[in-house]
């Protein structure tokens, strides 16, 4: 195995979380980059089993210097540091360009003085924006739909523009919708939980039509490991998804019948994106991936949604969320 010493950006957070700690199963010496916090929390590996096999740096993955400091003993880096969710970078178009384009440049100017041996950037499926053909393969045109999507294509061009130019090792991975324990109420399928577990008969969501390809976080995190152990990816852009797709309302009455509980749907207005924003269809072409490794998902979607569902059960967990009110 090559490779063994790697640094995880946003490894604190949802699919970071979960990365640092198959990777540390799998022999991997992690060092963990998250955002600098004067209460030094370690975010979802606070309470980890893992925690003291881990070295943990805090810092900006907007600020060089704490890039290449975190860098400079590793010699791969997985880059899941990002500004997330769409509803804010409505707000603050800036505060995604500063953090996922000047964040990635970061990362791909220390990995290239540093002369690392391998940089997998995360990219996303909503860079392809509403699928003009299905299902999605890597070739599909990218379309910014939104702020946030706007600066993950450019965090990605950037990327390939540093293996075109400096010949840098990269591997772009780029997932479809990712989900399960840990992730934040922002996210579709949380968001349905927890309004139920909560006990409201009446879900408020935004619009139902839409359909997403959905991948539990596990297997989303196989697949970074895949696709960092194959030789043949360097320099590709690499989907990961099931090559299957449910719409939200869909979705809300399968977790409502996992749930075993009969519910009504509301389409809030306030949930809703503005009408060109919104993505449409999403559905994952995985040929690349399955053909260049082993990778296959372990779980379908509903042993999946069960997984989360027994999370979110817990006292402790179900209390972080706030369903009665929007998170933006």
């Amino acid at each position: 195995m090559i490779n063994k010493k790697i640094l995880i950006t946003g490894g604190c957070g949802f699919i970071g979380s979960h990365l640092s700690e198959m990777l540390i199963n799998k022999g991997f010496d992690i060092t963990v980059f998250d955002r600098y916090n004067p209460n030094n929390n370690w975010g979802w590996l606070e309470n980890s089993k893992y925690k003291n096999d881990i070295k943990f740096i805090l810092g900006d993955i907007r600020d060089y210097d704490s890039v290449f400091k975190a860098l400079k003993d590793c010699n791969a880096v997985f880059h899941l540091a990002a500004l997330i969710g769409i509803p804010y970078s409505y707000n603050s178009p800036i505060a995604y360009i500063k953090t996922n384009v000047e964040g990635t440049y970061n990362v791909l100017e220390a990995s290239k003085a540093l002369e690392l041996e391998q940089i997998l950037i995360t990219s996303t499926s909503e860079t392809y924006g509403t699928a003009q053909y299905t299902p999605i393969d890597e070739n599909h045109p990218l379309v910014g739909q939104s702020p946030y999507s706007a600066s993950k294509i450019g965090a990605d061009q950037l990327a390939i523009s540093y293996f075109k130019s400096f010949d840098l090792p990269i591997k772009i991975v780029r997932p479809f919708n990712t989900y399960g324990p840990r992730q934040s109420d922002r996210a579709i399928i949380p968001t349905i939980v927890s309004q139920i577990l909560s006990g409201k008969k009446e879900i408020q969501l935004g619009s139902l039509s839409p359909t997403r390809d959905l991948t539990y976080v596990l297997d989303t995190c196989e697949a970074f490991f895949q696709i960092f152990d194959s030789e043949s990816l360097f320099n590709k852009v690499i989907n990961v998804g099931t090559n299957s797709e449910i719409s939200i309302g869909d979705l809300a009455s399968l977790i409502a019948k996992l749930l075993e509980t009969e519910i009504t749907i509301k389409s809030s207005n306030d949930r809703i994106r503005p009408n060109k924003s919104e993505v449409e269809r999403l559905v994952c072409d995985n040929s690349l991936l399955v053909k260049h490794t082993s990778w296959k998902p372990s779980y379908n979607l509903e042993q999946g949604i069960i997984k989360l569902i027994e999370w979110m059960k817990k006292p402790n967990n179900l209390n972080m969320y706030k369903p009665e009110q929007y998170n933006v």
